[in-house]
């Protein structure tokens, strides 16, 4: 296990896939990235809600260069735009596996998914892709615009290679996250429901039992489904874990980032879905609940 709020698999040591040559420029996706002007901001928190074992501080201050990045997460519909040009296949369909939410499961593929040891509301299912999310019976037809899931930091390195993006650095995420708001927990505020309204997808009820789907979503939700930061970033916390560039401890090549928390976060379990927090995994493994966000350099 890398964390507590993804599964990892057992193949942290395979060779990162060959990369796809880029797309002759100017890239579709990179021409839709909105253009973010950098400068200094403040880094991490020192939130007593934090998780300092996760070195989201100390607060400090960080300068980043101007850069692109995408609105909203890559979707379902982008996803297999990319498959269908390159002929990729994802890890987990290299594997034959990846981890699903129990709770989503029919009752005939739950019953044949070992769980996860410490987190059995998690299962290792086999035939779960970025197609069928849930495993055999499932398919994304009716979600082209939620984000794609299902793929590791090797099959979102494939994307950006093929589509002239790149992934952003953790630096670069939460400024973009942030939305200009200095030292706030959410991207809109330090509320997390302001004037009951609600602005991300996470889980409510009682977890891992009862999500009552007070945002509207149970499970991912459609990329643009609240509204945008100050950025115009939509989702930047919640719906789905974001892959980003960076090893998640500096000089320990085992685990890469992911910010942004995803619709499993609670806060009786994991309230990540604050700007600063931060969780990781192997390169190679992919969840139900792991997509990703591209960014790219000035044009």
């Amino acid at each position: 296990m890398s964390g507590c709020c993804t599964p990892g698999n057992a193949h942290a040591h395979t060779p990162t896939l060959a990369l796809l040559p880029p797309a002759a420029p100017p890239s579709r996706v990179a021409r839709q990235l909105l253009a973010l002007p950098g400068g200094s901001y403040l880094m991490g928190t020192d939130d007593p809600e934090g998780f300092p074992a996760d070195a989201e501080g100390p607060v400090r201050e960080v300068t980043v260069a101007p850069f692109r990045i995408a609105a909203t997460t890559v979707t379902n519909a982008q996803f297999a735009t990319f498959v269908k040009a390159t002929g990729h296949t994802t890890e987990a369909e290299r594997f034959g596996f990846s981890f699903a939410f129990a709770a989503f499961l029919s009752d005939t593929v739950a019953d044949i998914s070992p769980p996860v040891e410490a987190v059995p509301w998690w299962r290792a299912v086999e035939g779960a892709t970025w197609r069928h999310p849930e495993g055999p019976g499932s398919h994304v037809t009716d979600r082209q615009n939620h984000p794609v899931v299902h793929v590791s930091w090797h099959d979102a390195q494939a994307y950006c290679a093929w589509s002239g993006t790149r992934l952003p650095t953790e630096a670069e995420w939460e400024y973009a996250a942030r939305g200009g708001l200095e030292q706030r927990r959410y991207p809109w505020g330090d509320e997390l429901t302001p004037g009951g309204r609600h602005m991300c997808n996470i889980w409510q009820g009682e977890f891992p039992t009862l999500d009552t789907a007070a945002d509207g979503h149970v499970g991912t939700a459609p990329v643009k489904s609240y509204r945008p930061n100050g950025f115009g970033l939509h989702n930047a916390v919640g719906n789905v874990w974001e892959w980003c560039a960076d090893w998640f401890t500096p000089g320990q090549e085992s685990s890469r980032a992911m910010r942004g928390g995803s619709y499993l976060c609670h806060d009786s379990y994991c309230n990540r879905y604050r700007v600063a927090a931060r969780s990781s995994n192997t390169p190679d493994s992919s969840t139900g609940n792991i997509g990703f966000r591209v960014a790219a350099d000035p044009a």
